[in-house]
């Protein structure tokens, strides 16, 4: 692939031109019948919209973005600008304005998204320790990560218990310690993730259990980079074990998935997971043994942060190939109808990429290079949303009366490879980030919740979910979780929220609201739950309920609206382990 690759021309309104026509052939029109909307308590002038949302539409549409013309939809691939380009398309049909802004300063319905295509040479990554004189060298499987530069550093090594500064519950991990100029080693999560009494947020993660937040801290302290492992008193999976057992009895990619990183990104500094036999080894000068290290930080959440002594560290990380381009988020909106608080938004939002397709296994291309290809369609995951999002633009595009705020409508780029298009967006807002008053966030809205391999003895699923909506994010925002209950009052969907409430699957930083949380504003991921499906080729659009789907949408509506036209802003809630409110940054 070229550098630049599969950056098209745009238009005057910046739509992506890769004939998309000859690829919406073969649509599927045998679609299902769509049940009737409930419309008690619905005012007349939500109600066309409302009315038009339509399982057929839904089926119609998803059924292109999931198809096999689109080939999965991987980030800087073909089939992904076509996933664009038809975003945009459905955008200006509805009569959305372009809300962001080409080079050549015209109005866009396409923000750039300038990412890094990497290749890491697994073989080549070495974390040498040196103590005493000596040298002890560990490779993969030991350490594992990647990074979009190569990397030679040798620095001192500090320990840092969970990495974690929180000044808001007076806890910091840093207090104690110099991490200037210094590599760092921390435990994954946070203290006190079993007890349903800590400030930090009792059994549900915190934002400060994330490692990019954490990355950005240690940066923040001056380190050069940092070296994470998993708690050594964990009662859940290693999240290298938990995402290994995603991939159980799917087909295996014969190439492997590439690795991006956004080009220009806040955080610049490595960082890498260690196995527990490493950890303690890196340890043995820290006066106690790494239990002991965190359950002395549990116990009443003092940090046990120390230098260690003659111990330094240095990091080899080589890529066996680099390149960079750039995907598109989409972005059209709908302005608000007060002259006043059209200045004020509501985000509606999911993400357009999947996982692409690779070589079946044991094929060899023919004469003409032609290949059968093995296709990860990504129907629920993310085409559901993708659809979604289009569909809530053209009802409230159906609609004389607008609301008085004004909606974004958002498609972002490369969430599957780390939320690079919302992590940019949330650092390059279009509209202004304080103003934000909600984000509705759809990333898998399609299917039924069932166990899978992921999931099993992790999170107890519901016997019955053709009607049940998993909400996450309520505890940062009680009030839109209440707005969402009572508009559910038209809709009758089952509200569950489960997943605010574990920390093993670290669901709640695995979407695209997760970078506006960051920004403390009210942001929900919708999301119907896992499947064995998720993230394998059988991923389809048959299998998809849209009758649930479309339900979610109508709330979704009512939601947007009630957000619209409110005289009261839902609050942000900081740290809900110690509800502290916070208005918006």
């Amino acid at each position: 692939m070229a550098s630049e690759g599969f950056r098209v021309q745009r238009g005057a309104v910046g739509r992506l031109k890769t004939g998309i026509a000859g690829m919406m052939v073969g649509l599927c029109v045998a679609c299902p019948g769509q049940s009737g909307p409930a419309d008690n308590g619905i005012p007349a002038k939500e109600m066309k919209g409302f009315s038009a949302i339509s399982e057929a539409n839904l089926h119609k549409n998803l059924s292109y973005i999931a198809s096999d013309k689109l080939a999965g939809r991987l980030s800087l691939r073909p089939g992904d600008d076509a996933a664009i380009e038809w975003v945009a398309d459905q955008f200006e049909k509805a009569g959305l304005t372009p809300a962001a802004v080409a080079p050549d300063g015209k109005a866009s319905y396409l923000q750039a998204v300038p990412l890094v295509e990497y290749k890491p040479d697994r073989a080549a990554l070495r974390v040498t320790l040196t103590r005493g004189g000596a040298a002890t060298v560990f490779q993969a499987p030991q350490v594992v990560g990647a990074y979009k530069d190569d990397i030679d550093l040798t620095a001192p090594l500090v320990f840092a218990g969970y990495g974690i500064t929180a000044p808001e519950l007076g806890y910091d991990d840093y207090k104690s310690i110099d991490a200037k100029g210094k590599i760092v080693l921390i435990f994954d999560h946070e203290p006190q993730e079993d007890d349903p009494k800590s400030i930090f947020n009792g059994t549900g993660n915190t934002r400060y259990a994330t490692t990019r937040v954490k990355l950005l801290n240690a940066q923040a302290h001056g380190a050069v980079a940092v070296l994470i492992v998993a708690e050594p008193n964990r009662k859940h999976l290693t999240n290298a074990e938990r995402s290994a057992k995603i991939y159980v009895g799917g087909t295996v990619r014969t190439t492997p998935l590439p690795v991006q990183a956004l080009r220009d990104d806040e955080l610049h500094i490595p960082g890498l997971t260690v196995v527990d036999a490493v950890a303690a080894k890196l340890l043995e000068t820290a006066g106690a043994v790494p239990s002991k290290l965190q359950a002395d930080i549990d116990k009443d959440l003092t940090p046990q942060s120390r230098a260690l002594t003659d111990t330094s560290v240095a990091i080899h990380m080589k890529n066996e190939s680099r390149m960079t381009g750039t995907s598109w988020n989409v972005a059209g909106l709908l302005e608000g109808s007060d002259p006043e608080l059209m200045a004020e938004t509501i985000l509606i939002s999911a993400h357009h990429d999947h996982d692409g397709e690779s070589p079946k296994a044991g094929t060899e291309p023919d004469l003409y290079g032609r290949q059968p290809m093995d296709i990860w369609h990504g129907a629920d995951d993310n085409g559901s949303g993708t659809v979604g999002v289009v569909e809530l633009a053209q009802a409230f595009a159906a609609n004389k009366a607008k609301p008085r705020r004004s909606i974004l409508f958002v498609v972002f780029a490369s969430e599957e490879r780390g939320l690079l298009g919302s992590y940019w967006m949330a650092a390059h807002p279009l509209r202004r980030l304080p103003t934000t008053v909600a984000m509705i966030n759809f990333d898998m809205i399609g299917r039924n919740e069932t166990a899978s391999p992921q999931t099993d003895g992790l999170i107890t699923i519901p016997a019955d979910t053709t009607n049940r909506l998993n909400l996450i994010g309520a505890l940062y925002s009680p009030d839109y979780d209440n707005v969402v209950k009572e508009e559910n009052k038209n809709i009758g969907l089952v509200l569950d929220d489960r997943f605010d409430h574990e920390s093993a699957l670290n669901v709640f930083f695995r979407s695209d609201q997760f970078p506006f949380v960051l920004k403390d504003i009210p942001a929900f991921w919708w999301f119907t739950g896992f499947h064995p499906d998720y993230h394998h080729t059988t991923d389809t659009a048959d299998k998809i309920n849209y009758v649930k789907m479309a339900k979610i949408l109508r709330l979704a509506y009512l939601t947007a609206w009630h957000f619209g036209d409110a005289d009261v802003d839902p609050v942000f809630v900081a740290n809900p382990g110690n509800t502290q409110s916070s208005g918006r940054q």
